[in-house]
């Protein structure tokens, strides 16, 4: 009996031995594979980037997007060590290649340029948009923004905002502005001014900005809210009279032309801007690199005196600060369309 004894209580020792060292063998398996995965995601963060980057550009080569765009990559490249490669995914107001960024895997090999339309806009001005910016998108960091000139045909009878908004009073619906398309910032801007003043004015949509300007050259329209960097070069050749500008203060490169609060109309300003993006769940420390990066080359000054002689602000700040833009435009612009009952589709 006292061996049976002796052998019942050897086994419950070694029972419990076993499953003692069955424990720690998971925990330890389980610590194991914890670390293991957290030295595979976090040097993908630390050591990013280690392959070339696709950077989509929601406009067509050439224009401001795409060329600012180029100018901040090509740095970027230098300052992260790899290649960034360029994609212009044009169309539906920057709605497509804002759409593919937001689908991308966000890894942190697919960025972008987020614009004023898809980014504060189109979420309001298109009832099938297929991607929410907010939910689907990660600011980066603002680049630059600039203001809009409201601009007249130098024959033009008007030479201040109180000669165009006495004549608009005087003749409800006659008189007509251009503009770059439906929901762009020339419309807007004019929405904004139609809105504020009281008045009506006639919308005459074209399929480019350039194209709208041209028939204002032609004396085809009454007035039009232009990019400054697009108005300047016909307002110093005298192709164009400058009214006033959609900024806070003053232009130092029309220091001579009043803004429209000066001109009575505080709530019209109006800044076209644009900055980097990501997928949404782009791990946060990818876009904190990506921040600070570019923040150093907003500060370099061949990039600063290009963004300032187009009549631009230079941009940089956190993501957070970027975000927070996004959210007042969404909101201010959001109230313009559905005041404005303005559709796109």
């Amino acid at each position: 009996m006292k061996n049976s004894n002796l052998c019942s209580v050897s086994l419950n020792g070694l029972r419990r031995n076993l499953l003692h060292s069955t424990l720690v063998l998971t925990i330890g398996a389980l610590s194991w594979i914890q670390t293991s995965q957290a030295q595979t995601t976090k040097p993908h963060a630390t050591n990013y980037p280690t392959k070339p980057i696709s950077f989509i550009v929601p406009y067509g080569a050439g224009g401001g997007a795409d060329s600012r765009s180029r100018q901040i990559a090509n740095l970027l490249s230098i300052e992260l060590g790899q290649p960034i490669i360029i994609e212009n995914k044009a169309g539906a107001g920057g709605n497509i290649g804002t759409e593919f960024i937001a689908k991308a895997a966000p890894d942190g090999y697919t960025l972008g340029m987020g614009n004023f339309a898809p980014l504060a806009v189109n979420k309001a001005l298109f009832g099938n948009l297929r991607f929410d910016p907010e939910k689907d998108l990660v600011p980066i960091v603002l680049i630059d923004k600039g203001p809009l000139v409201l601009m007249v045909n130098p024959k033009s009878p008007y030479k201040t905002v109180g000669d165009i908004v006495k004549a608009a009073k005087d003749k409800p619906a006659t008189l007509t502005f251009a503009s770059g398309g439906i929901g762009g910032t020339h419309q807007l801007s004019a929405e904004l001014f139609k809105q504020s003043a009281g008045i009506d004015l006639i919308h005459i949509p074209y399929k480019s900005g350039a194209a709208a300007a041209t028939d204002l050259l032609g004396g085809n329209v009454d007035l039009m809210f232009e990019q400054m960097y697009s108005a300047k070069p016909n307002i110093d050749a005298g192709k164009l009279r400058a009214i006033a500008i959609t900024s806070k203060t003053r232009s130092p490169l029309l220091k001579d032309i009043p803004t429209l609060a000066e001109a009575g109309y505080p709530q019209v300003e109006v800044q076209n801007w644009q900055g980097f993006i990501a997928p949404k769940g782009t791990p946060p420390e990818i876009i904190e690199k990506i921040n600070k990066a570019v923040n150093v080359i907003l500060k370099n000054e061949n990039v600063k005196s290009l963004i300032l002689s187009q009549g631009n602000e230079v941009g940089g700040g956190t993501p957070s600060e970027f975000a927070s833009l996004i959210k007042a435009e969404s909101a201010k612009w959001s109230e313009v369309i559905r005041k404005g009952n303005i559709k796109a589709d």
